[in-house]
C-alpha cells in the first residue's frame, strides 16, 4: 500500500469510520497536537538514550497517546467501534510516577520556574507546554462533541508530569531552577 492516496489534495481527511472534514477541523487540530507532543517526547527518548530508566514509562505513554488520538478521532455518532484500548488509567500512572519522582529529589518547589537548565529539562518544559496546548483543544472539541473524560484527565496529568520531570532531571544534574515567583496560593500565605 502507498503512503499517499491523494484523497487530502483538497484540504480535507477522513476521520475513524470514514467520514471527511476539513483538515484545520477542531477534532483534527485536536488529535493533530497531540500527535506533535507524542513526536516531541519520542525526540526526548532518543536525547535520552536506550537504557534511561524513564524509557518504559515515555514508551507506555506513547502507546496511550496513539489509542487516545484513535478515540479523539472518531466522533460520537459514528456506529463502528473503535478497537483500540482505552488507557483509563493514565492518571493513576501519572500520580504514582509524579510522587516517585518527587520522592527522589533533593528540593521541592514552590515557584513558577523559567523553562530551562539543560537539554532534558528543556524537553521536558517543551513536551508540558505542547500538552497543554492539546489540552485547550480538547476543551474546544468538548463543545461540539462528547470526549472521554479519561482523556482530559490523563492531559492534564501529563503536563503536571513533564513539569516534574524537568525538575527531577535538573536535581539530578546538580543544575540550579531559575526561580520567577512563589505559586500564588503560596504568596497569599506569606502576606496573610
Amino acid at each position: 500500500m502507498k503512503i499517499y492516496t491523494r484523497k487530502g489534495d483538497k484540504g480535507t481527511t477522513a476521520l475513524f469510520g470514514g467520514s471527511r472534514v476539513y483538515k484545520d477541523d477542531v477534532r483534527v487540530n485536536c488529535y493533530g497536537t497531540l500527535d506533535e507532543v507524542n513526536s516531541t517526547i519520542g525526540l526526548l527518548r532518543a536525547k535520552l538514550g536506550a537504557d534511561h530508566e524513564w524509557q518504559p514509562n515515555l514508551h507506555k505513554i506513547q502507546k496511550d497517546m496513539m489509542d487516545m488520538m484513535s478515540h479523539l478521532a472518531r466522533p460520537s455518532d459514528c456506529k463502528k467501534e473503535n478497537p483500540n484500548p482505552k488507557p483509563e488509567d493514565g492518571p493513576a500512572f501519572c500520580e504514582q510516577w509524579i510522587d516517585e519522582l518527587e520522592a527522589g529529589m533533593t528540593t521541592k518547589s514552590d515557584y513558577f520556574l523559567l523553562p530551562g537548565g539543560n537539554e532534558i529539562s528543556a524537553l521536558c518544559h517543551v513536551v508540558r507546554t505542547q500538552m497543554r496546548r492539546g489540552e485547550r483543544l480538547l476543551v474546544s472539541l468538548m463543545k461540539v462533541d462528547t470526549v472521554d473524560d479519561y482523556i482530559l484527565s490523563y492531559i492534564n496529568r501529563l503536563s503536571d508530569l513533564f513539569f516534574i520531570m524537568s525538575r527531577a532531571e535538573m536535581d539530578k544534574a546538580g543544575v540550579a531552577e531559575e526561580k520567577w515567583q512563589l505559586f500564588l496560593y503560596k504568596r497569599k500565605k506569606t502576606t496573610e
